[in-house]
């Protein structure tokens, strides 16, 4: 597979590469980390080149620094935006000592969007994220106000970002009951070591039809490749803020590295082989602060696992979910189908009633 074997994201006509471009470390920030604008443009340059298409990026990104790159790069190669899946997102405060600079309420939707579009140097966003849950504002008011920049042609499509499920699930029915433009995909953190939203994010979006895109896939860098047992990271500009992996991490580190040397691999390319090979629509966000980083992940796309190193993996790296999700798989089904089979699915096949450590 390639970057140009494209995906279709959610219920939507969009079409994207199977690994997006992240622009999260594209310039520089406040305390001087990030990507100089020479190697920012080179990575935008290998990624495009390649076929690939889907850009990701923030207002707050570097202080809109992240924004500004990919306008000015667009805007010296004509015609190429236009050929470009460019997201970004909203929800961020980027006025010190405004309340209404931030947030996910109308007039800061719309003012947020029109600094984003500046920077950008660009008429409209091919998506537009909710970056995070504002709970101060009724979701209504955020989602007619985006079905609103939708019409007006500011924005193409809509997806939320570290949102509760129950609000997401709320937001997308409003859009569908009132003939709002609904929710096509959800960017959420998903990797080997973070699965957590296999609880309930993970099942809305594909009873949905929603695809997601994972923010940090390698977890950090911990699935890299760089981190092992012993051994001091001392080339991740993450590395003096997140610390490093603790034993449970390890665990998992470790098994990912067996199945990468087993296959003559980097680890990064078997944690995002991992994650393609989700159900559903699964497209990883590639954050790259280097050029040699993003070759290496672009591995990833020439790996498929096998089912039986892809069953190591989901055992090695299994969640503990929160109620209620450890009652809706195999004791609902003894409960619902009292020793029959259904759809395929028999009864008997499950441990007895007792040995699990739900209570009901």
């Amino acid at each position: 597979m390639s970057l140009d074997h494209y995906v279709t994201l959610g219920r939507s006509g969009l079409r994207v590469s199977p690994f997006a471009l992240g622009a999260m470390t594209f310039g520089q920030d406040p305390g001087g980390a990030g990507t100089s604008v020479e190697e920012s443009e080179a990575i935008l340059t290998r990624y495009l080149e390649g076929g690939g298409n889907f850009i990701d990026t923030a207002n707050f990104y570097t202080n809109g620094h992240s924004e500004r790159i990919l306008g000015d790069f667009f805007t010296k190669r004509s015609g190429m935006r236009d050929h470009v899946v460019l997201a970004s997102k909203f929800f961020a405060n980027m006025h010190p000592g405004d309340p209404n600079g931030g947030g996910a309420g109308r007039s800061a939707i719309i003012a947020q969007l029109h600094q984003t579009l500046r920077r950008l140097n660009t008429d409209h966003l091919d998506l537009y994220w909710l970056h995070n849950w504002d709970r101060h504002t009724p979701i209504e008011e955020t989602m007619s106000a985006l079905d609103d920049l939708v019409r007006a042609g500011k924005v193409r499509y809509l997806g939320f970002s570290n949102t509760p499920a129950w609000v997401t699930a709320q937001a997308h029915t409003t859009a569908l009951l009132r003939g709002w433009t609904p929710l096509i995909a959800l960017q959420v953190e998903y990797s080997l070591l973070e699965r957590t939203v296999e609880g309930e994010l993970a099942p809305f979006a594909r009873d949905q039809r929603m695809a997601l895109v994972p923010w940090s896939p390698l977890r950090n860098g911990f699935l890299s490749g760089k981190y092992t047992r012993g051994a001091e990271v001392t080339d991740s500009a993450r590395a003096a803020f997140v610390g490093g992996p603790d034993e449970a991490e390890f665990v998992v580190i470790d098994a990912v590295a067996t199945v990468a040397a087993e296959l003559g691999v980097t680890s990064a390319a078997v944690a995002l082989a991992w994650l393609r090979a989700r159900e559903g629509t699964v497209v990883p966000i590639l954050g790259a602060r280097r050029l040699s980083h993003l070759e290496d992940n672009l591995a990833g796309l020439d790996l498929a696992l096998d089912a039986e190193r892809l069953a190591l993996l989901d055992e090695v790296s299994a969640p503990v979910l929160n109620y209620p999700a450890p009652m809706h798989g195999a004791q609902r089904a003894m409960l619902q189908f009292a020793g029959t089979t259904v759809d395929g699915t028999p009864s008997g096949v499950y441990p007895p009633l007792q040995q699990s450590s739900v209570r009901y």
